[in-house]
């Protein structure tokens, strides 16, 4: 990977971006991408970065990543300036004790850490349970309410601290890789685009959307804006290559074997062999997967926007989701935007992915 892409990711996953809360890593993806692409955004938040294609009757190509990750809000403040939160997304309650934790106030950042009762005053019985999210507390160091209230307000947001890390190899870990992995292709892609010699025969429009961890929120709004013809949605998948993962119930998927092409009734069978044949003839690495029924990503709001949309996924291989500590192989991330970029030159004609 590139220097500048780099840096680019290593920023992106760094801005805090809670659903609802996504201005910061917005602003990053916007930035990044205002000097080749034609960039609005609308009132949810989702920004949209276009490059026009050439030719007579364009197909219109719309590509997404989400760029919220999961995180908690500030609800309540007690008497002794502890806060409690709630969660935003889908929060392991197992893992959140003992966390360092920024709190997201109109003031600045202010950290904290989750707080939790010493192994050595616990129960036996208490030991091996888990404290429920609403009984857990935020410490931030404050004397009392008073002084907690000077620093945060309710409603305020949360992320996990802690930025892009490098690991062996081209392995790098970070919180907020669900999505930012998705939102940092679809800009590489708009750069590459815009960089090369030929103009693509489509339109296509680049989405970072948001709300996708609370309901798929900015997929549905963005794809009704875009009314593509095409569309394709960057997630990442579940790796099934660490030791407590089943792969018999969600496939053989590993780091660094590159993207992962899934097949299934959210996905357009045409759009998938396009994508299938084109890694295959460049000698892109790919993996594949079945999903037989609706995919829980922003392609599924994408599939049934108004009158349909032609669909596909382009996941990449994920340890650890939904964890501060999240784990992806960057050569996934250079395969997928090679491989979409190579797919948008070939699509010629929407009529090609009408099921017959």
């Amino acid at each position: 990977m590139r220097t500048e892409s780099f840096a680019f990711l290593s920023s992106l996953v760094a801005a805090p971006s809670p659903s609802g809360y996504e201005q910061p890593a917005q602003r990053v993806f916007r930035s990044y991408i205002e000097p080749f692409a034609a960039v609005t955004s609308d009132v949810l938040g989702n920004v949209y970065g276009c490059i026009e294609g050439k030719g007579a009757e364009r197909t219109r190509v719309m590509l997404v990543g989400h760029s919220d990750e999961i995180g908690l809000q500030v609800r309540y403040i007690d008497d002794n300036g502890f806060l409690y939160f709630g969660a935003i997304g889908g929060v392991d309650a197992h893992l959140t004790p003992g966390q360092r934790v920024t709190v997201q106030s109109g003031a600045g950042t202010v950290a904290g850490v989750i707080g939790r009762k010493p192994i050595h005053l616990m129960e036996a019985k208490d030991r091996d349970s888990v404290t429920k999210l609403e009984n857990q507390y935020i410490d931030i160091g404050a004397a009392d309410k008073k002084e907690a209230e000077e620093l945060v307000r309710i409603g305020d947001p949360v992320t996990f601290a802690g930025s892009l890390e490098r690991l062996h190899g081209n392995r790098v870990t970070s919180r907020g890789f669900d999505d930012k992995a998705g939102s940092f292709v679809v800009a590489e892609v708009l750069r590459q685009v815009a960089a090369a010699r030929k103009r693509l025969p489509v339109d296509l429009y680049g989405v970072s959307s948001v709300q996708e961890e609370i309901g798929l929120r900015g997929g549905t709004t963005s794809s009704y804006t875009v009314n593509p013809d095409v569309g394709i949605c960057v997630e990442v998948d579940f790796a099934t290559d660490q030791p407590d993962v089943e792969k018999k119930h969600n496939g053989d998927v590993k780091l660094g074997k590159g993207p992962v092409l899934p097949r299934g009734a959210n996905i357009n069978p045409a759009l998938f062999d396009l994508l299938a044949a084109t890694a295959a003839e460049l000698k892109i690495p790919v993996q594949f997967s079945g999903i037989p029924r609706a995919t829980g990503t922003d392609a599924n709001v994408m599939q049934i926007s108004r009158n349909g949309v032609a669909t596909a996924l382009v996941k990449i291989p994920l340890r650890y989701m939904h964890t501060p500590v999240e784990v992806l192989d960057l050569s996934d991330l250079d395969h997928a935007v090679k491989l979409i970029t190579a797919t948008l030159y070939r699509i010629t004609d929407k009529g090609l992915f009408i099921p017959v």
